[in-house]
């Protein structure tokens, strides 16, 4: 009994550890967006969705794996311009109770359409490499899993070149920091919400486009996926790139030791459960992101 902990404990392990990888880019999407604009978007969680869906429909209708892959990236990253452009833009002055609003309001469009032109049926598409698994000290690991951290790991590495490296990644950071103040010194703050926006629905995108092989897809599935990215994003600091990723990796670890040792009937509360008890040590989360009255 006592060998038999580790293949346990490493199966958990696993799994937690690439559910939370594409927790981490929600999160990361969700951090975008807020320290461009101060606003959380609670449709990131629908770009998620979309990734996942464009992409069975677009091989449903015969293209090949790649060409769909970048098309369902491509939409979402439309979708997030459209949204800020159409919505939050318009509404930039409003109280937070609108923008709540508003965006909430956007998923549940977003959510709608995808129900109607793409059906309320489960969905899934082959892993990217095979599906033979991977033996690892008594557990396994799916060929999907690896493409899912590693992907992931290539999008933060090249997040932080974007950001330290271009010039827009430095006007994002400086909006960030204090939009006023990046304005005055002739930043485009308008063109920063528009990358910000488009990063944030590709970030999504890819998550749900790597998590559908694993975990499968429908028209409601950004729901839980969004709320835990931003789960993800406050444990980790709201407004922190870093959080995001360790919040998103430990939210996922959390969750599925959760699930293997006490019960998978609370799955998808321990990350809220998990909120509540951060929160209450740390109000800042754990790599303390700024603070602001927008929520």
């Amino acid at each position: 009994m006592n060998g038999e902990w580790l293949p346990q404990f490493l199966q958990f392990l696993f799994s937690g550890i690439t559910v939370g990888a594409a927790y981490a880019l929600a999160a990361l999407g969700f951090t975008l967006i807020y320290n461009a604009s101060n606003v959380i978007n609670f449709a990131q969680g629908e770009f998620i969705m979309l990734g996942g869906m464009l992409t069975v429909f677009f091989l449903q209708a015969g293209l090949p794996m790649p060409l769909a892959v970048l098309l369902a990236i491509f939409i979402p990253a439309l979708v997030g311009i459209l949204i800020e452009k159409l919505a939050i833009e318009p509404a930039k002055n409003a109280e937070v109770t609108t923008l709540i609003i508003i965006t909430i309001g956007a998923a549940l469009v977003i959510r709608g359409v995808v129900q109607i032109f793409l059906g309320k049926g489960t969905h899934s598409f082959p892993a990217f490499s095979g599906s033979e698994p991977i033996a690892i000290a008594g557990a396994t690991l799916l060929p999907q899993s690896l493409w899912v951290l590693g992907v992931a790991a290539l999008v933060v590495a090249a997040l932080g070149w974007f950001f330290s490296r271009t010039l827009m990644g430095k006007a994002i950071l400086a909006t960030s920091y204090n939009r006023l103040a990046a304005q005055l010194v002739g930043i485009n703050t308008s063109r920063v919400l528009f990358i910000s926006y488009a990063l944030s629905g590709a970030l999504g995108a890819i998550g749900g486009i790597l998590l559908t092989p694993l975990t499968l897809t429908s028209y409601d599935v950004g729901i839980m996926l969004g709320l835990k990215g931003f789960v993800a994003a406050v444990v980790g600091g709201l407004g922190s790139g870093l959080g995001a990723v360790v919040g998103g990796l430990l939210v996922g670890i959390i969750e599925a030791m959760g699930a293997g040792y006490i019960s998978s009937a609370y799955k998808d509360a321990i990350p809220f459960v998990m909120i509540l008890i951060i929160l209450f040590f740390m109000p800042r989360g754990l790599f303390g992101g700024k603070v602001t009255d927008r929520v």
